[in-house]
C-alpha cells in the first residue's frame, strides 16, 4: 500500500467527471488499498479517486462503526430524502469549513471491491459523507453547494491567503 498525494483545489482533476469502471481488477483492488491508506493518513472518513488523481468512479467511506473502510464502485444515489445542514471540509480544500445542505436519507447502489452488487441505506454523517464522495465523481465541490455570497468569499480568501497545508490533519474534513 501507498499513500498517494491528495489534489488540492485548483488541480483540474478535480473538476473533471470520473468514468466508470468497467471490472474490478487487481489494479483496481490495488487503488482501493492505496486509497484507505491514504485516507487513514490525512485522518478523513472519506476518499474519491479524483481526489488523488484516478479519474474512475471510486470512492472508500469509513464504516458506520468507524472499524474499517467499504470501498464502493460506480456508486449511483438510487433516492434521497430530508434535508439536512451541516459544517463540511475537504481533504482537497484544507482549512476551509462551510455549512452545506445535503439531503438527510439517501439509499446508493454500487459494487464491492470483489465486484458484487451493494446496496446501502444511510442517514446522517453517513449520508453526507456519501454524498459529499459522489460529488467528487462529478467534479463537484462542496463550496460549489453553497450561497454564491459565501462561495465567492471562500474564493477569494483562498486565491489571497492560499490554502493551509496543515489544516486537514486539525479538523473533520471528508
Amino acid at each position: 500500500m501507498a499513500v498517494l498525494k491528495v489534489r488540492k483545489y485548483g488541480d483540474p482533476t478535480l473538476r473533471r467527471r470520473a468514468l466508470p469502471i468497467e471490472e474490478v481488477t487487481p489494479e483496481i483492488r490495488q487503488t482501493i488499498a492505496d486509497m484507505t491508506e491514504t485516507m487513514y493518513d490525512e485522518v478523513g472518513i472519506g476518499l474519491a479517486a479524483p481526489q488523488v488523481g484516478v479519474a474512475l468512479r471510486l470512492i472508500v467511506v469509513g464504516d458506520e462503526d468507524g472499524k474499517g473502510v467499504r470501498a464502493l464502485v460506480n456508486p449511483v444515489i438510487v433516492e434521497q430524502s430530508g434535508e439536512a445542514t451541516a459544517e463540511e471540509g475537504c481533504l482537497s480544500i484544507p482549512g476551509v469549513f462551510a455549512p452545506v445542505t445535503r439531503a438527510a436519507w439517501v439509499r446508493l447502489e454500487a459494487r464491492d471491491a470483489d465486484g458484487a452488487p451493494v446496496e446501502i441505506a444511510a442517514r446522517g454523517l453517513r449520508a453526507r459523507v456519501l454524498q459529499h464522495e459522489l460529488d467528487h465523481l462529478d467534479g463537484v465541490l462542496f463550496i460549489d453547494r453553497l450561497d454564491p455570497v459565501t462561495r465567492d468569499r471562500i474564493k477569494r480568501k483562498i486565491k489571497k491567503e492560499g490554502l493551509r497545508e496543515d489544516a486537514a490533519r486539525h479538523a473533520f474534513a471528508l
